[in-house]
């Protein structure tokens, strides 16, 4: 009877799964192309992390001001500070609420440098939505409320602090603004240029191709870091932290836009041969008409894959311009600019903790390239097959 039974099952579990295949297709077809996309992009693991992350550090580029417990940019007059340890334990007292110790100065008896060192008997409790230094919340209204802090004259230093004493947590948070909109601002221009000058060289064909094509070859045959070096150094010392921010995104965009208007090119050919599009141009629809109703739609799906393995090369390009001293320059604080701090082994050694910008970047990097992965295999009009 046993056996009887086990071979019902074995039969019925091949008939199970073509059941639920047929309603996974009559799932599929009743799906709009994004909402295909999104399920399929939920199956991919990685791809959810990364979008996780990446949302939770452009949250944090929002929030910046509230979420620093220290200005960023004011000298606390303990430099090479170490990072705080967060205790809830003291074997006096038992438990208690999470606290921080003080520092004190302590000079090396070798090098004669002044060192701060945590000092037990200094004893500083975290506190929640404190005040402290004013800022404009959102750019819409002015308050000086933080999520966490510690009472004057103690200092909470999560990341420790840098040679000039500033709080290093604080600046890597604000550093997160920069560090993650100048990829997406140069991108911005690289698909823009990319749409533009790949829709006219398909579409317009004869001697505009030919310039086109030519000038994307010269461009190919320029190596990126020198180029976006003599780029860089040629801007004027003088001009304001904005102006420096913007060139630089433009600079990271003049050769990122080759490689979206090769792409474009190519679909552009292939879909012109579709018989909507012939249709479109016998009813003498205009060029603009063609492009926006029916080319760019039918790809829009590489262009957000294409942004989000793009965005990483331009994250890296400012962090390296940065990090060299040829791009972004204080007062603006980006990641870049702060792991100039830690250009010399010396300060390695002695100040581990200056390389934690450098974390960020590996996170977010490794973030949108598991978006793109993700993304790339949700939008594969084969994918199932």
């Amino acid at each position: 009877m046993s056996v009887e039974m086990e071979r019902q099952d074995h039969k019925s579990i091949p008939a199970l799964d073509a059941r639920l295949r047929e309603i996974d297709e009559l799932e599929s077809q009743s799906l709009s192309q994004w909402q295909l996309m999104w399920r399929d992009f939920k199956k991919h693991r990685l791809a959810v992390v990364g979008l996780v992350i990446v949302c939770l550090l452009y949250a944090i580029a929002i929030m910046g001001e509230f979420l620093t417990p220290h200005d960023p940019v004011a000298r606390l007059g303990l430099p090479n500070a170490s990072p705080s340890r967060i205790h809830i334990y003291e074997p006096a007292t038992g438990l208690q609420r999470p606290f921080v110790y003080g520092y004190k100065g302590k000079r090396d008896p070798r090098t004669l440098k002044m060192e701060y060192v945590v000092d037990p008997e200094k004893k500083f409790p975290i506190r929640f939505f404190v005040r402290g230094y004013p800022y404009r919340f959102l750019g819409l209204f002015d308050t000086d409320l933080h999520l966490f802090g510690v009472e004057p004259p103690g200092y909470i230093f999560l990341f420790g602090s840098d040679t000039l004493g500033r709080d290093l947590f604080s600046r890597t948070i604000m550093g997160t603004r920069i560090s993650t909109t100048v990829g997406l601002v140069s991108i911005f221009f690289s698909v823009v240029l990319g749409l533009i000058l790949g829709g006219m060289s398909a579409l317009l064909g004869g001697a505009v191709d030919v310039v086109i094509q030519r000038l994307i070859e010269i461009l190919l045959c320029i190596p990126s870091i020198p180029l976006w070096m003599g780029l860089s150094a040629a801007l004027p010392r003088e001009w304001s932290p904005i102006a420096v921010y913007f060139s630089i995104t433009i600079i990271l965009a003049l050769q990122g836009w080759v490689h979206v208007a090769r792409v474009v090119r190519g679909k552009f050919l292939a879909l012109k041969e579709e018989q909507f599009v012939i249709a479109s141009e016998g009813f003498g629809a205009s060029y603009r008409y063609i492009i926006t109703r029916h080319l760019v739609p039918n790809f829009i799906s590489y262009i957000i894959v294409n942004v989000t393995i793009s965005v990483p090369g331009a994250i890296l390009g400012e962090t390296s311009l940065s990090f060299l001293g040829i791009g972004l320059r204080p007062p603006i604080i980006s990641w870049g600019v702060l792991l100039q701090g830690a250009q010399n082994l010396q300060a390695i050694a002695e100040s581990p903790w200056l390389m934690i910008p450098g974390l960020f970047v590996i996170a977010l990097v490794l973030a949108f390239n598991f978006m793109g992965d993700g993304l790339r295999d949700a939008a594969d009009p084969y994918r199932g097959i």
